[in-house]
C-alpha cells in the first residue's frame, strides 16, 4: 500500500499542481513575532552575514534590490548576501544528512524482514520521502512556489502555510528530532571510534579476545571537537564541511559493501538467510520478532531522516532557475544516490551475515580483516559524523540565541561581540552567550549519550517519532493548503490515506524501539565499559 499510494498521488498532482500567483509585493513592514517558537534560525547551512540588521535577520522583512542601489548583485530579493548554491552543492548536503549512521544498521533491518519485505520496505520509504519533498519544496516560497516571500526554515513554512498551533507543534517535532539525532551521532561516532581500538586490539591478541572498551572517553573527545565547531557563528563559510562529509559518507558505505561482497563471494561461514527474515523458534521467540520487526522499521525511517532540513537546504540555492526546481533535481538525485547504497549495504550485509547480521555492520565485528580497512571506514564513519552534527545543531544554537536577543535587548552578555586575536588565526568575533549555550548543549548530548548508548534502539525511536510529522504529515498539510485543494476529491484523499498509513507504521515502530530500550535499561549500567 505505501509503495502504490505515492505513484497514484504523484500522477495526480502532477496533473493539478497550483497556478502560479502574480510575484509577491515585498513589504518594509516587520512583521512582529509574538511567541518564541517563532524566533526559528533563519538558516541551517548557511547563517547569513552576521552584519546584516537585527532587524532583517529576526522578521519576515522583505526588501527589493532596488533598496541597494540600481543594479547592485550582492544581495538577493530579501535583502541578503546573494545565495551561490546549485543542484550540486544541494546534493551534496542532501547526502550528508541521509547517509549517516543509518546505514549502519540496514543490514540488520533486513535480517529481520526478510529478503521480500526488506527491500520492499527501504524502497517504499525512498519514494514516500522524495514524494513529500517534491510537496514541501514548493513551500520555500509562499504563496507562490516562484515569486513567493522566502522562508528561511520548515517551521517559518509551517507558520507562513498553516499557523497557529500546527506551527507550534511543528516546532516541537522538530527540535525533539534535532536533539535526539544529535545524541544519536554522538553514540556512533563514539562507538566507531571504539571499534578501531578494538580492532586493533584483535588483531594483536586474537578474536577471542574480550577487548573491553568503554565509549564515554571517545563521547567525551567527540564532544570537544563539536565544543569547538559550534562556537563558529557564520556556519555557511564551512561549506566545505558537507563536502568532505558526504566524500566519508561514500566511503565508509563503499569499504562496507566491498567487505560485504567480497565476505558473500569467498564463501566463508554458511549463513541463513530466508525470505521472512529471522526465523520463530530457530533465531527469536515470536514476541522478539514482532518487536525485532517494528523497530528494524524505525531503524529504515531514521536512514532517510532529512526533510527537516531541506528547506535550509533550499535557502542556500541561487533564485535562477527556480529554487523549487533545483531542489526537486537535487532530492531525486541525493535519495536516488542514498537509497542504491542503501539497498546494496542492506542486502550484501544481509547476504553476508544471514540472520545473525550485527546491529553496526561495521563495529558489530561480522568484519575482522583487513583490520586496518576496517580501522579507516570507522574513521571515516567518526569525520562524517563530526560534520553532520553541526548540520543538525546549528537550528538549535539560532533558535535559542534569537530567542535571547528578542527576550534581553539590552543585555551585553547576550548581545555584546568581543573581537579576540589568536596567533596566526586572526581576529574572532566572541560572544559570551554563544560560548556558554553552546558549550552547554553539546557537553549535556554526551551526558545522554553516555547514559543511553543504544545503538538501534535509539535510532529507531527518532526516526519513529520523527518520520510522520516531519516527513509525511507537513508536507501534505501545507501542499493541500497551498493548493486550495478541495476536501474528498481524489489527490485529497490519497493524500490522506497516505498520511494515516505512515502515522501508523510511525506508531508501531516507534512500539517496537521502546520495548528494545526498555529490554536494554534492565541489563545495562551507565558509565561502565561493556563488550
Amino acid at each position: 500500500m505505501c509503495v502504490i499510494l505515492p505513484f497514484i498521488i504523484l500522477i495526480q498532482t502532477l496533473i493539478s499542481t497550483p497556478k502560479p500567483n502574480q510575484p509577491h509585493q515585498p513589504s518594509a513592514q516587520k512583521n512582529k513575532q509574538t511567541h518564541p517558537l517563532s524566533l526559528f534560525p533563519f538558516s541551517l547551512l548557511s547563517l547569513r552575514n552576521m552584519n546584516l540588521d537585527q532587524f532583517q535577520k529576526n522578521s519576515m522583512y522583505v526588501e527589493t534590490p532596488e533598496a541597494f542601489g540600481e543594479g547592485d548583485k550582492n544581495f538577493d530579493d530579501d535583502g541578503r548576501d546573494k545565495r551561490t548554491g546549485t543542484w550540486i552543492t544541494a546534493s551534496a548536503h542532501i547526502i550528508t544528512a541521509v547517509i549517516g549512521s543509518g546505514v549502519l544498521s540496514l543490514a540488520w533491518a533486513i535480517a529481520q524482514l526478510g529478503w521480500v519485505a526488506g527491500p520492499a520496505v527501504l524502497l517504499a520509504f525512498s519514494f514516500i520521502t522524495y514524494f513529500t519533498s517534491t510537496l514541501l519544496a514548493d513551500c520555500y516560497r509562499t504563496p507562490d512556489p516562484v515569486h513567493g516571500k522566502r522562508n528561511y526554515t520548515y517551521s517559518d513554512v509551517v507558520k507562513s502555510v498553516l499557523g497557529g498551533r500546527k506551527f507550534q507543534l511543528c516546532g516541537l517535532a522538530q527540535y525533539i528530532n534535532l536533539v535526539g539525532v544529535t545524541i544519536g551521532y554522538t553514540i556512533t561516532a563514539s562507538i566507531s571510534m571504539v571499534a578501531v581500538k578494538r580492532s586493533n586490539c584483535f588483531h594483536k591478541h586474537g578474536h577471542h579476545e574480550k577487548c573491553f572498551t568503554s565509549n564515554n572517553p571517545f563521547m567525551i573527545i567527540f564532544a570537544c571537537i563539536q565544543i569547538v565547531l559550534s562556537q563558529i557563528p557564520n556556519f555557511s563559510k564551512l561549506w566545505w564541511l558537507s563536502i568532505v562529509a558526504a566524500v566519508m559518507s561514500f566511503a565508509y558505505s563503499s569499504i562496507g559493501l566491498g567487505l560485504s561482497v567480497a565476505k558473500v563471494a569467498g564463501g566463508g561461514d554458511h549463513v541463513r538467510t530466508t525470505l521472512t527474515g529471522v526465523q520463530v523458534g530457530v533465531d527469536v521467540t515470536g514476541s522478539e520478532k514482532v518487536w525485532r520487526t517494528f523497530q528494524a522499521i524505525g531503524d529504515i525511517a531514521f536512514a532517510y531522516a532529512y526533510s527537516n532540513v531541506l528547506i535550509e537546504i533550499q535557502d542556500t540555492l541561487k533564485s535562477s532557475p527556480p529554487e523549487n526546481k533545483v531542489m526537486k533535481r537535487s532530492s531525486l538525485i541525493g535519495i536516488m544516490t542514498t537509497t542504491l547504497f542503501y539497498v546494496l549495504c542492506g542486502c550484501l550485509g544481509y547476504a553476508a551475515f544471514g540472520n545473525e547480521a550485527p546491529g553496526n555492520f561495521l563495529t558489530g565485528f561480522g568484519f575482522y580483516e583487513p583490520f586496518w580497512l576496517i580501522d579507516f571506514a570507522n574513521i571515516c564513519i567518526a569525520v562524517h559524523l563530526v560534520g553532520a552534527y553541526q548540520v543538525f545543531c546549528q537550528p538549535i544554537f539560532g533558535f535559542v540565541e534569537n530567542w535571547s536577543k528578542e527576550r534581553w535587548p539590552n543585555s551585553q552578555f547576550v548581545n555584546g561581540e568581543h573581537t579576540v586575536k589568536f596567533p596566526l588565526c586572526g581576529s574572532y568575533s566572541v560572544n559570551f552567550f554563544r560560548v556558554v549555550w553552546r558549550t552547554t548543549y553539546v557537553i549535556i548530548t554526551a551526558v545522554l549519550a553516555m547514559m543511553f548508548p543504544f545503538f538501534n534502539d535509539f535510532l529507531g525511536l527518532i526516526g519513529s517519532v520523527s518520520f510522520w510529522p516531519l516527513t509525511v504529515y507537513f508536507p501534505i498539510e501545507m501542499y493541500i493548503k497551498q493548493s486550495k485543494m478541495k476536501k474528498f476529491s481524489f489527490t485529497w484523499t490519497w493524500l490522506k490515506i497516505l498520511s494515516w498509513v505512515c502515522l501508523i507504521v510511525s506508531i508501531i515502530s516507534a512500539a517496537g524501539s521502546i520495548q528494545g530500550l526498555a529490554q536494554d535499561l534492565k541489563k545495562y549500567q551507565p558509565f561502565k565499559a561493556h563488550q
